[in-house]
């Protein structure tokens, strides 16, 4: 995929969803992987041309893997002219290590959350993006169905008035394969996780569980998007999206 494309399909979420206002100051939480490196290139280059003014920070979360080095995230933000942050954290010693955590993801994925808040409050930044996509607004959903037992997927847009910052997922409309096609043609390699838990989740056996269904099902992965799309549930829907951005009382914290 041309960055074109995925400056299209990023700016149809942010225009549809109102994902971007004037003067934001947006940080991006630059991973290392092919999702997080994709939205930043998609924010940095509608950065020059998208009519309402904004601002990007690419910040990194260091979980304090022994092996994680950001030589090749600082390079690709000085060639997009954004600033990196590194925020080192002891997060892989707290969640391996103490707590010996027999399932890390939660955890993690709760404190990598806030490290990203405290940076971004530091920076004055309103808005935190996320690199997810569709595939996985898709096993999001399965995941709920299955083991919550409730219909439920992220938005994209989240507002959490305790912290007064908001979540957006400006790459909803683009799946996994054109992601892994636009890194291929910028001939950009993403970082290798270095977590131990690294495919070896419930997100995982859920994505190979859909690539099995969609095998049989060829549009089962569009009409399920669809699905929650057209859903009536949390974020997707506009009226409560406007509701939750002026009430209070009934968003949860973001950590």
């Amino acid at each position: 995929m041309k960055l074109q494309k995925l400056l299209s399909y990023t700016r149809q979420a942010i225009d549809k969803y109102d994902l971007i206002e004037q003067g934001d100051k947006i940080l991006v939480g630059l991973s290392g992987g092919k999702d997080s490196i994709a939205l930043l290139y998609a924010l940095s280059h509608l950065q020059h041309f998208y009519p309402i003014p904004f601002s990007v920070y690419a910040v990194t979360v260091d979980m304090g893997f022994p092996s994680y080095n950001t030589t090749m995230l600082q390079t690709i933000c000085e060639q997009l002219q954004v600033e990196f942050i590194q925020v080192k954290t002891e997060i892989a010693g707290i969640v391996f290590e103490q707590r010996k955590e027999a399932h890390p993801c939660a955890l993690c994925a709760k404190l990598r959350r806030g490290a990203l808040l405290q940076e971004a409050q530091r920076l004055g930044c309103n808005k935190i993006a996320y690199g997810h996509h569709k595939d996985d607004v898709i096993e999001t959903m399965m995941m709920s169905l299955f083991f919550e037992g409730r219909f439920s997927s992220f938005g994209p847009y989240t507002y959490f008035p305790d912290q007064q910052i908001a979540v957006i997922r400006p790459l909803i409309y683009v799946s996994e394969n054109e992601i892994i096609g636009f890194m291929n043609q910028q001939k950009l390699i993403p970082m290798k996780n270095p977590c131990p838990a690294d495919h070896h989740t419930k997100r995982e056996e859920m994505k190979q569980l859909i690539k099995q269904l969609n095998s049989y099902y060829p549009d089962i992965k569009k009409r399920l998007f669809t699905a929650v799309e057209h859903s009536k549930i949390d974020d997707w829907n506009m009226d409560i999206m406007q509701k939750y951005r002026g009430d209070e009382s009934e968003r949860t914290k973001l950590s």
